[in-house]
């Protein structure tokens, strides 16, 4: 069956790719692509496919799943959404604690023993995403694995998801993109040249520029 996540991710703009004019990521790196799936939930369409999309993965891969937890803020709309279709409790992750109040770090109730599905929007190196996990690991609860929108495919992605002994699945990828973005005349194959270059050294990518 076709995925038309990448198709959807690249039309309503939560993704651009500009091989010659390279954005500059929060961390220093230049990178000829800027995601930012929150724009998905302009698009009733969009969103509700890509919701539809996670609860049919979560069905195949976690069928015990008890709770949905989003991570906080980017994946909290879409994890309300998916678990609203499927009928289970949702909660969310912080990236730290709230300063006032219970000071909670996990919004909602999560009881120990309980089977969770974390949602996330987008992987990058994985870092604040398992950062969540293992929030709700101290919780007690039983971290089945995690579903993102999109993943850049990074080795240390990879490394990190290993370690913490987490399943990883996504919705697409960005080879997956860059192959329906070629296939339909968004990129030109010397344009897919750059962007695949990109992805092998992100750190070192144009600096010298």
């Amino acid at each position: 069956m076709l995925n038309l996540i990448p198709r959807y991710l690249l039309q309503s703009k939560a993704i651009k790719l500009e091989p010659t004019k390279p954005f500059n990521w929060a961390s220093g790196w230049k990178s000829p692509i800027y995601c930012d799936n929150r724009i998905t939930l302009s698009f009733p369409e969009i969103r509700t496919a890509i919701r539809n999309s996670f609860v049919e993965t979560i069905k195949e891969c976690y069928p015990s799943v008890e709770v949905i937890a989003g991570v906080a803020t980017g994946a909290i709309a879409q994890g309300a959404l998916v678990a609203e279709a499927m009928k289970v409790p949702f909660a969310y992750v912080r990236s730290s604690p709230k300063k006032h109040g219970m000071e909670n770090l996990i919004e909602g109730i999560v009881n120990p023993g309980q089977k969770v599905v974390v949602i996330e929007d987008l992987i990058s190196t994985g870092g604040s995403s398992l950062q969540a996990v293992e929030a709700l690991r101290k919780a007690g609860a039983e971290v089945l694995g995690m579903v993102a929108i999109f993943t850049y495919g990074f080795s240390v992605a990879e490394e990190n998801f290993k370690a913490a002994d987490c399943k990883l699945v996504t919705l697409t990828n960005y080879m997956e993109l860059l192959n329906f973005a070629l296939e339909s005349n968004y990129i030109k194959k010397d344009e897919l040249e750059v962007l695949q270059q990109w992805r092998q050294s992100p750190d070192t990518w144009m600096q010298d520029k």
